[in-house]
């Protein structure tokens, strides 16, 4: 029996390709981003997009009270609206630091908060949060992302405790490196911030790397987390955490057994 999921950030990238998955499979997707009409081909497979800014709560709102007037519930929520906000400390102003909280930790909550009580009325349901192998370690110039990642890990952590004896499952989503926009968008706000002045030597290698990457097509495809969410939204009892991608599972395994210094040494190699 198909379930009811709603999704943020479903216009692109991993959201887009695991929606197509998830309707094909007999599911009602709801797809919810800004940019509806990059989801057309998606409604016309039988989803249903929702024109939605996560950082908006009159959005927010009407999405989750649309789709329960509608079905009566939600079976599972993917958290999956975030960008990447790269720049030195000195450089990317407090303004946009908190635009990066507010895209890829408050509205993510402002959404769960309102898809909770459907939930525990139900006594079920799954909500999986996008964080990133970058929520377990760190790269230069990355201070505001993987700061709002690491926040996202822990708020995850304790939502899984506060919720289960709700029967609520929290999954956590650990992306490595995967084909999708999100390293465009993370250059582009890099070099804008610290493309010039002391830290442009470093964000030009870090810009280079990439571009090396790209051109080597060192990235996983989407279609390693959409095959990851299925699986997630066909469990009884899924995994607290899956680690998938390029990159995933060793980066994060030489941040927790390495130790600082050694990883310091690691995360600088990338920019010599």
């Amino acid at each position: 029996m198909g379930k009811v999921i709603l999704i943020t950030g479903a216009s692109s990238g991993m959201g887009k390709e695991s929606a197509k998955k998830l309707i094909q499979q007999g599911h009602k997707v709801y797809t919810a981003a800004r940019r509806i009409d990059l989801m057309k081909d998606l409604s016309a497979m039988g989803g249903f997009p929702i024109k939605m800014d996560i950082c908006n709560e009159a959005d927010v709102e009407n999405a989750v009270a649309g789709i329960i007037k509608k079905e009566g519930k939600i079976d599972v929520l993917w958290n999956n609206a975030g960008y990447g906000l790269y720049g030195s400390v000195e450089d990317v102003p407090l303004e946009e630091a908190k635009k990066q909280f507010e895209v890829n930790l408050f509205g993510l909550a402002s959404i769960t908060q309102k898809v909770i009580p459907h939930m525990r009325k139900a006594k079920s349901g799954t909500i999986i949060n996008t964080s990133s192998m970058g929520g377990k370690m760190y790269m230069p110039l990355g201070a505001w992302y993987h700061a709002s990642k690491h926040a996202l890990e822990g708020w995850s952590d304790c939502l899984r405790l506060d919720l289960k004896s709700f029967n609520i499952q929290v999954v956590i989503l650990e992306p490595g490196a995967i084909e999708s926009e999100w390293g465009g968008i993370m250059t582009d706000n890099m070099n804008k911030f610290s493309g010039k002045g002391v830290y442009s030597t470093m964000a030009h290698k870090i810009t280079g790397a990439m571009k090396k990457m790209n051109e080597k097509g060192d990235f996983s495809k989407a279609s390693v987390i959409a095959d990851t969410i299925s699986e997630i939204v066909a469990s009884r009892n899924p995994k607290t955490r899956y680690r998938v991608g390029k990159w995933a599972k060793p980066l994060v395994w030489m941040r927790i057994f390495l130790g600082d210094k050694m990883f310091d040494k690691i995360a600088m190699s990338q920019i010599k």
